[in-house]
This record gives structure tokens, sequence and C-alpha cells, in this order.
């Protein structure tokens, strides 16, 4: 592939315009919303020299500006305007060279009611999925012939397995039974893209960030239609919609790349070059300008070709469908892929835009760093960067691996809960640490359950510790059940089936009848610990006091002004005693508490028994 690559790229490059009358095959995007905070619009029209053509538009209240023609003269870009009290309706949008006349009808709709743009708050719990390895409610949209990959097939770990999004749609209750409140899938968006061969084996893009037409949700996960009638039936339930971006590049097969608008529509090479996979170029005060360079303008993979945000027709493509996107299927928060490796200017324009139209957005983006400096560039910080990010979030990679640290170690001065207190103590270099998006596990990372290596004190453990700590935690899916599983050999292996969503099914893992008595507690400790903290602002959304960890013992307390939690972890090997008087500035003037878990209620605080290997959530009472 790499050394194809460039032949196969120089191609669509060099196209000519063939001599054909003009026409209109495509407007992006493909409808707009009278109504909006802003104004300004740019329609991307394509079709045989689109761009020769002159075009005019007569509707109340909206004004074409100016006609951009570009390199490819199939391409020509409209900026209008839409004045305040414009009414939803359709115009014509004609253009014209010499006697040839060429029309286009485009819709201007009236805005829902529908909640959309709710963004997260530390109350949330969000649950992310593989709609294709989660449930398959339809069959009959598995594979179709005139797709790139024509395969669906479970017997192969890698290729497409038939979930869909109504296969996600009959399963919300259980979701609902689990405390989620917020939704969070891998891409939905098309990915019409080949199989390709990596490692001797040929796989299907079945995770979705390979987008080959960001207008279209995959039809094999039951199209538009589909996506918004879960989008009903999450916000039916009480639930939140997160959709998961990808700005920084699109599947070889994307149909713009078919016939390229611009040469620098991409990041242009003399010959392939991939990202360094390395972000400390980006923040270094002394690194090399090639070094930034390649670390941004890289490829992530020879099939994924990567967007140059700078060009500013680009920019206002993503911008504008994220915002079509957040209207067409009311998503409430935005998770975006490889955010570091974006432009970063670019990233803050498209924030701020999301922001403009909808206040309470959330964006967290996947910036896979190791250290709090790092990882607080890319969202809202006190630091005096030379750049200044305006991300309201940020996945938490650093918390994430202290806790897993954290649960496997005991013992040592920076060991065990150590690790997790020495992140929070950091937590100063954020505006909010409380926006950050934290968890155990995600698809591009060993099932957590395994990391521990199956032990259930772990695992309840460092559960206890993400469902109680500062920040938004997110789960994977089948992790309340003990799915578990390596990388090795493939990405496959942690992004199994859902037992009991597909047809044919030994068992079905939904239901509580389905699941062995270890799945079964494991579920029910989940359950019983997210609705809990789903229906206690202290745990949720009060302030947080730690302590230094002693003895292998941690202990920190949620509090408000109405109630207050102490969480207390014990990693030994043996139970512990533990003297209330050392926790007095947060836990004076309290006698008793109840067990969040059992409700077993302590009635003598003057010591706490911790039992060993064991969490504690108490709820502390007067």
């Amino acid at each position: 592939m790499k050394k194809l690559f460039p032949l196969l790229f120089l191609c669509l490059l060099t196209q000519l315009t063939v001599a054909q009358t003009p026409g209109i095959s495509r407007v992006d995007p493909t409808n707009w919303w009278v109504g909006m905070k802003t104004p300004t619009l740019q329609l991307m029209v394509y079709g045989p020299n689109a761009g020769t053509l002159t075009y005019t538009i007569s509707y109340p209240g909206v004004k074409l500006v100016k006609t951009h023609t570009v390199e490819n003269k199939n391409y020509a870009f409209l900026d209008l305007t839409l004045a305040p009290g414009t009414k939803a309706g359709s115009f014509e949008l004609v253009g014209r060279n010499g006697n040839t006349v060429v029309k286009r009808s485009y819709e201007l709709k009236a805005r829902d009611n529908q909640p959309k743009g709710q963004g997260l708050t530390t109350a949330d719990f969000v649950y992310l999925l593989m709609p294709d390895r989660f449930s398959n409610a339809d069959p009959g949209n598995d594979k179709f012939a005139d797709m790139a990959d024509k395969e669906s097939d479970r017997n192969s770990p890698y290729l497409r397995h038939g979930g869909d999004l109504k296969g996600v749609e009959n399963h919300l209750d259980y979701l609902k039974e689990l405390g989620v409140t917020a939704l969070w899938m891998t891409p939905v968006l098309e990915n019409n893209q080949p199989q390709t061969n990596e490692g001797g084996a040929m796989r299907s893009a079945y995770h979705g960030y390979g987008f080959t037409d960001q207008y279209a949700v995959d039809k094999r996960f039951g199209g538009n239609e589909a996506y918004k009638a879960l989008s009903k039936a999450v916000h039916a339930q009480g639930m939140r919609l997160v959709q998961d971006a990808v700005y920084n590049h699109v599947g070889i097969n994307h149909w713009i790349l078919k016939d390229i608008p611009f040469k620098d529509w991409l990041h242009q090479w003399p010959t392939y070059t991939n990202t360094s996979y390395k972000y400390q170029p980006i923040t270094d005060p002394h690194s090399a300008a090639i070094d930034r360079k390649v670390t941004l303008d890289g490829w992530f993979v020879p099939f994924l070709p990567d967007l140059n945000q700078q060009n500013p027709f680009v920019a206002n493509y993503l911008i504008q469908n994220a915002i079509w996107n957040t209207e067409t299927f009311a998503v409430d928060a935005w998770r975006i892929d490889t955010y570091m490796y974006n432009d970063q200017p670019f990233m803050n324009r498209c924030n701020a835009a999301l922001q403009a139209e909808y206040p309470r957005m959330l964006t967290f983006g996947e910036s896979w760093v190791n250290n709090t400096v790092d990882q607080a560039y890319y969202t809202r910080n006190k630091i005096n960067f030379p750049f200044k990010s305006n991300q309201t979030g940020g996945l938490d990679f650093v918390l994430y691996s202290a806790l897993l640290d954290g649960v496997k170690e005991s013992g040592g001065w920076d060991n065990g809960a150590n690790r997790p207190y020495s992140i929070l103590a950091q937590d100063a270099v954020y505006e909010n640490p409380n926006t950050l998006v934290t968890f155990l596990e995600n698809h591009d990372t060993d099932r957590f359950f395994s990391v521990v290596g199956e032990d259930t004190d772990k695992y309840k453990m460092a559960t206890t510790w993400l469902l109680t700590m500062r920040g938004i935690p997110h789960w994977y899916y089948g992790t309340e059940i003990l799915m578990k599983n390596f990388k090795n050999p493939s990405d496959a292996e942690v992004r199994r089936d859902f037992p009991g969503g597909f047809a044919g099914d030994k068992e079905n893992k939904f239901t509580a009848e389905g699941r062995s008595k270890a799945e079964n507690d494991a579920f029910t400790f989940v359950k019983t610990l997210a609705n809990y903290r789903k229906n206690t602002p202290a745990l949720h959304s009060g302030k947080m006091m730690q302590y230094l960890p002693q003895n292998n013992t941690y202990v920190y307390f949620r509090y408000n002004d109405k109630g207050t939690v102490m969480v207390a972890t014990n990693q030994n090997s043996t139970p512990i005693a533990l003297d209330m008087a050392r926790f007095s500035e947060r836990a004076q003037g309290f006698t008793k508490a109840k067990n969040a878990l059992t409700g077993e209620v302590i009635t003598d605080l003057k010591t706490v028994q911790l039992p060993a290997k064991t969490a504690l959530v108490l709820e502390l009472m007067r």
C-alpha cells in the first residue's frame, strides 16, 4: 500500500475536467436551518463543470455574497448569509453558463424542539459501544453488493459482524438499568471502505474511523433514519447522545477524493509520510519544525488520508458538518478522535462554532499522552502555553494509566494508590478538571478485567475509584459482565460481540438469567454504584478532599453543603481498622455512616473496619 499509494494519489490530483455539459450532482451541506445563531453558510456545489456556472439565488432573506471557483472546475463554493426572520422553505440554486441553465432545489428547514446540545456533566455515566459488535436487529442490512466491502462474517474477528443501530435501540433498557445516562458509539457515518491487508489478514472498517461520506450514516447500521430513531429513543429514556467525530482524516474511498477540489485538500508530501505518533514536539519549546510537521501533517496510516484543516474550505466543510450532525441527529456531546493530530487553531474554531449554537455542548478529544502538562495543553488550562485551547473537556489518559497501575500495585513510595493520588494532586493545571472524561479502558486498549488478572477485588476497587473520583466516567461495553481479552493478536480481541446480541448466540448476557453468578455479581456492583452516584450530588459534583495514602490504604471525601461521602480502599491482604481521628477535618460531627453498596449502617465512627482488598463507599450521617 505504501509503495502504490503515491501513484494512486497522483492520479486523483491530476484529473482533467472532461468537456461536459455543466450540472449539479451534489450540494453539501445537504440542507440547512433557519433560526441558527450564526448567519453564514458555505455551500459546496459539485457536478461536471459546476465551477464554470454563474450562480444566483432568489429567496427572501437569503443572499449570495460570493462565489469561489477553485482548481477543479467541478466545484464551486458559495458564501451565503441568512437574515434573521428568514422563513423555512426551499429555494432554487440557479447556475448559468451561456445558454445552459442548471437548477437545484435547496431546503432550509425549521429547527425542531428535540433536546440537543445538552452536553455532559459529572452526573453522567457514559457507555461506549461498537455498533457492529453490540446487537444485530436486522440481518437484511448486514452487507450490500454495491459497497466496497461486501462481506459480513461473524466467524472472522476482522470482518463486519452485522450489528446495527436498531440493535442498540432494542437494548436501551439494559443500559438504563445499569445506570447509564449517555450513549457514545464509535462512528456511525458511512465507511464505504475496501478491506485492508494488515499483518496478512484482510480487515473491514467496522470500527467506523474512515469516513467516505460525512452526510450519510452507514446503511449497514440502518442509515440516517435508524440513527434519528435511536436518538429519539435515547432522549425518551432521559439519556444523552454522544457522537464520535473524525476531523483529522477520511477514508481512502471518500467520494471527494475521487475528484478532489484542491491539491491541498490533503496534506501533501513528496513521498508517503506517516505521522511519528509522537506528541512531544507539539508542546516542546525546543522542538524542530520538521518534527512538529511530521506529527501533525503526517498521515495516520496510508488508507486514512490526512485533511489539511488550514485550507479554509476544508475547515468550513468540517465545521458545518459538525453542526449539521448535531442538528439532524440531536447530538448532545462530541468525542473527537485523534485530537492532538489536528490543527489546533482549527479545533478552537470548530469548538467555538459548536459552542455558539449549543452553549452547553461538551467536546472531549482523544489525546493519548502520558503526563498532565501535555494533557492540559488540549483543554482549557492555567499553563502559560503560547497556544490556548478552548476545548471544554478531554479524555483523561493520564488518570487512566494511574488507575490501572494503582490497582495492580501495592506498597512502595509511589506505587499503588499513590498513582491516582499524585495525578489528582496536579489538577490545578486545568481550568475545570471535572470536565475530563475518565475511564478504565476503551476500544483501543486491552480489556480492563484482563489487565487486572481477572481479579474481582481489583476490578471492584478500580471501578469504585472511577465512579467516585472527579470527572465524567465512561464505561466500555461488556465490562459489566466481565468481558475480557488482550489486543494480541489484534484489536478485534477486545471488540468481541456482546453475547446475546446476535441470532444464534448460546447465551444472552443482557438478562440476569443468561449471566453466570460472577457476571451477575459484577453487573450488580456496577449498577448499584452507578445509580447511587447518579442520585448523589455530593458524590458526582461535590468537592474532593484526598489524604495521602498510608499503609496501602487510600481515603478521600466527596462533599457539598448537603452531604458527605467517604471512599476508603484497602489494598492489603489483611483487614485494617482505620482510625478516623486523622480525617476529622472532613469527618468531624458525623456519628454514623451507611454503606452505599450494601445498605449496612455503621454506628461507631471512631474506627472504620476495612476488609482486605476492599473499597468502601460510605455516606456519612450525623
